[in-house]
């Protein structure tokens, strides 16, 4: 497969930066509100816009991880065991507006699962979406995201990767493409 870079380092973080500064411009100080960040890679998000807003505020940002593993509506469709990663929400949801985060939106099956997992730990007064990347034309469902760090126009064959150097990575985003026959 061929590859381009879609964010370089410093594009992906003059995005994270971007977003930072809009949530606080419509969330003010966070006392009402909490970031949620996707299981496995939307935390590693999460964790960076988390830090960066509390440096900007100089206050306590509420942040909490969400494992969606069996709320996905394909988890029964495989054939191994699924093993889910930890969830860590130490805080309730109940009339808070909630921020979901995950790097890549893509069908849009994710966030919904993400957002019936949620809904354990309470009932959100609102609920807005932040992801690094918006792969548009490909929703399988109507969910759009409120705050985007890049959209691009891709192929169903096509394959977003986001490595983070939270999660080994260089901090880029490429776009895979299957080679031209």
């Amino acid at each position: 497969m061929e590859s381009r870079i879609i964010l370089d380092s410093q594009q992906l973080n003059l995005s994270i930066e971007r977003i930072c500064y809009q949530l606080i411009e419509n969330h003010n100080d966070f006392s009402d509100t909490v970031l949620v960040g996707l299981q496995p890679r939307g935390v590693f998000v999460a964790q960076r816009i988390h830090k960066r807003l509390e440096d900007l505020l100089g206050t306590k940002v509420l942040l909490g991880s969400l494992d969606i593993t069996f709320n996905r509506d394909d988890h029964r469709r495989h054939d191994l065991p699924l093993i889910p990663s930890k969830t860590k929400m130490d805080f309730l949801i109940e009339g808070k507006n909630v921020i979901m985060i995950d790097d890549v939106l893509f069908t849009g099956r994710t966030i919904r699962a993400g957002m019936d997992a949620m809904m354990a730990f309470g009932r959100p007064s609102t609920v807005e979406l932040v992801v690094l990347v918006d792969r548009r034309f490909t929703r399988q469902l109507p969910i759009e995201p409120n705050y985007v760090g890049a959209r691009i126009d891709t192929i169903v064959s096509e394959r977003v990767e986001v490595a983070l150097l939270e999660s080994g990575g260089n901090d880029t985003v490429k776009l895979y493409s299957p080679e031209a026959e």
